[in-house]
């Protein structure tokens, strides 16, 4: 309703009054919900890419670089200033500086004034480091996933949202939201889409500790599951594989978190075609795929090894056929769009959005 008054001075002074009213509620729905801006690390660029373009906005502009000293530099080249800022790098390539870059950017973005700061770490780096080994001689292991979780804390992380987490209890580890998203949904539409035999199949732990994720995908197949008992005399080296369940006459699929050396599952895969097992695929959230992984599994007989893009893996599938990719880009954007608008990410951990 336009404003009426018969002096024009007054006139004025209520059209300013009127303004700076809309402005300050205006001011505080954006306090509620800040303008988003997403931000890639060095990592993953592709992956931020597919995120940002399923969320419908542009990438936020930040140039990386190092010094002649090889020290990190980061210059952030836009206002984040009362903004929901998400950076997304990953736990992959060469870490430490990937890690070090990621906490940078962090704290560039908090003290430019940014309203919170999450970090997307789709692979979690030093996972595996998550607790001190029992035997004796590694009493004075570091608990390094710990002391990663401190610095993105101390860094000024205010959220973190990442796959699979090598161990759940990753999670205590922060005083700060931490969203583990689960690639099994992913994982169970594309068996169902590509193994024409899922019907009789039965899934497989290639180790103990992943006992809980296979039952979880066997009970929603409606199939079995079995696992394989490993022990190791030390890192990325089995010693002795014990497979407990029956495999014969049905396509084995292997399920695991992980794969470094690729040592375990394809001495697994070995294990299930010596029990009658008809074929053998493996599902993997995080191909890290280092050292003799790839040439392990172009002799290994696997009909595919199937991993999700948390970690790059064009070069992989360059070097080995048998690599397939699963992208869950679509679940980052959503958690990273429920997240902005305060909403649930629970839906999530059984539903793949398309």
């Amino acid at each position: 309703m336009p404003v009426r008054s018969s002096h024009p001075i007054r006139a004025r002074t209520l059209v300013r009054s009127n303004l700076e009213k809309a402005s300050v509620i205006s001011n505080i729905l954006q306090s509620r919900m800040p303008n988003i801006k997403v931000f890639s690390g060095s990592s993953h660029p592709d992956l931020a890419s597919r995120i940002v373009d399923r969320l419908g906005i542009d990438l936020g502009k930040v140039v990386t670089k190092k010094f002649s000293n090889l020290e990190t530099c980061v210059e952030i080249g836009e206002s984040v200033r009362g903004e929901d800022v998400y950076i997304v790098q990953s736990g992959s390539g060469e870490i430490n500086d990937n890690l070090m870059e990621l906490l940078i950017m962090i704290n560039a973005c908090k003290i430019a004034s940014a309203s919170r700061v999450t970090a997307v770490i789709p692979c979690f780096p030093y996972a595996r480091q998550d607790k001190k080994d029992k035997v004796s001689a590694r009493s004075r292991a570091p608990i390094s996933a710990k002391l990663v979780a401190n610095m993105l804390s101390v860094a000024g992380a205010d959220h973190i949202i990442t796959m699979d987490l090598h161990a759940s209890q990753i999670q205590g580890f922060f005083d700060i939201p931490v969203d583990n998203l689960y690639a099994e949904p992913a994982v169970l539409k594309w068996i169902r889409e590509n193994i024409a035999e899922w019907r009789n199949s039965i899934i497989v732990s290639p180790d103990a500790g992943g006992a809980k994720r296979v039952t979880s995908i066997a009970d929603r197949l409606n199939v079995e599951f079995a696992l394989i008992h490993k022990e190791r005399k030390k890192a990325n080296e089995v010693a002795s594989m014990v497979l407990v369940g029956d495999v014969k006459d049905r396509v084995a699929i292997l399920v695991d978190d992980m794969a470094d050396t690729c040592g375990t599952i394809c001495h697994a895969a070995d294990k299930l075609v010596e029990a009658g097992a008809t074929k053998v695929y493996a599902i993997l959230t995080h191909g890290i795929f280092s050292g003799p992984a790839i040439s392990r599994i172009n002799n290994a007989c696997f009909e595919a090894v199937v991993v999700t893009n948390t970690i790059p893996q064009d070069g992989h599938m360059k070097d080995c056929p048998k690599i397939q990719c699963i992208d869950v880009s679509m679940m980052f954007a959503e958690a990273v769009r429920r997240t902005h608008n305060g909403e649930s990410v629970s839906y999530l951990f059984s539903n793949v959005p398309y």
